[in-house]
């Protein structure tokens, strides 16, 4: 049994970690970064200020990795509001769903090497971007520029690091004790780094003022009203927007299905029901938008599409047992309520994209 204080701060470290990226639209490198270092940081909270016992503590392991997921979901979708270069957009989603697809057969494998094919490249690959428009108008990034900031993240900074992690995974202990040629190894890596940094950073637009907050959106932009005469004027409903939902949402489902408890369905039937869910949700969007019953706000269409969400698994809840099917009601109502945030981000900042290089 946890004591209070214990359970207080485990779920504080969980709320943060829910709460902290929504901020990575309005202020992306600060939060991203805000979120990678609470990532590091979460276990030794607890060594110093809990005595939970931290390789055990199986509710938090599943939260954590889903959680990473959820994170780097959110600073994709931020980019589909922010970013004006539409190469590195394209990049950039190309090494995010190459990420996702390497996390999703890892979960399904457990065999590690598969992270070292598909590295994180995607998350340093961001911060790159985000720096350099702090400083220059990112549309100065050329084609071969940023396809040696990728392959320079990948290849020196990514591989060696996921080598590391996942092949290698030395006993750090006595790490330095053992090995004391691997200082002057990691001095010099990150000396390259450093090296890189300073060539992408070296210069400074002179009327560009250096802002954390993400450029402005377009100003004659209303989304609301945008997002409605899009719908309208096309009448389409199977358009590539929902397929790349369902491919994004589908392979988050198939990842939070291996790390999370108590979900007995297949992997075949997870993709299938998520992919009900999203055309439910889009259905139900469309037919609101068609009468003229546009979404307000972010957080509007959130909570009624979570109200949704949440009463359908609750009436599947109570179904299932009648056909020999069951489902954690717990992790799956958490796994909803993530997957529903994202797919309300995902449709109102994709409406930004579409405006600003269609519209």
């Amino acid at each position: 049994m946890m004591a209070t204080s214990d359970q207080m701060i485990l779920w504080a470290v969980i709320v943060s970690r829910f709460l902290l990226p929504l901020a990575i639209p309005r202020y992306p490198l600060p939060a991203v970064v805000a979120c990678m270092l609470l990532d590091a940081a979460d276990y030794q909270i607890f060594n110093w200020f809990t005595s939970l016992p931290i390789e055990s503590l199986e509710i938090y392991q599943g939260y954590d990795k889903s959680l990473d997921i959820y994170y780097l979901s959110i600073a994709y979708i931020s980019t589909l509001r922010n970013w004006t270069n539409p190469f590195a957009f394209k990049l950039d989603r190309f090494l995010f769903f190459y990420r996702l697809a390497g996390v999703a057969l890892f979960e399904l494998t457990q065999i590690r090497a598969i992270l070292l094919i598909f590295p994180n490249t995607f998350e340093y690959f961001f911060i790159a971007y985000e720096a350099f428009r702090m400083r220059q108008d990112p549309l100065k990034l050329t084609r071969r520029k940023l396809i040696i900031i990728a392959a320079f993240i990948w290849i020196y900074i990514k591989l060696p690091q996921e080598s590391w992690i996942h092949i290698i995974q030395p006993n750090y202990p006595n790490l330095v004790k053992d090995n004391p040629w691997t200082i002057l190894i990691a001095a010099a890596w990150f000396l390259g780094i450093a090296a890189f940094a300073w060539w992408l950073l070296r210069e400074k637009q002179p009327e560009r003022k250096v802002s954390l907050a993400a450029d402005p959106i377009p100003a004659d932009f209303v989304l609301r009203a945008r997002k409605r005469d899009m719908i309208e004027r096309s009448g389409r409903f199977f358009d590539a927007s929902l397929l790349e939902k369902i491919a994004l949402v589908s392979l988050l489902s198939v990842i939070f299905a291996q790390i999370l408890t108590g979900i007995q369905s297949s992997n075949i039937q997870i993709a299938v029901g998520v992919a009900v869910l999203i055309v439910i949700n889009s259905a139900l969007s469309q037919w609101l938008s068609r009468r003229g019953i546009g979404w307000r706000s972010i957080l509007q269409e959130f909570m009624v599409m979570t109200a949704v969400n949440f009463g359908l698994i609750i009436t599947a809840h109570f179904l299932l047992p009648r056909y020999n099917g069951s489902i954690d009601l717990g992790n799956t109502l958490f796994f909803a309520l993530l997957l529903t945030l994202i797919v309300t981000i995902y449709d109102w900042y994709r409406q930004v994209y579409l405006y600003r290089f269609s519209g």
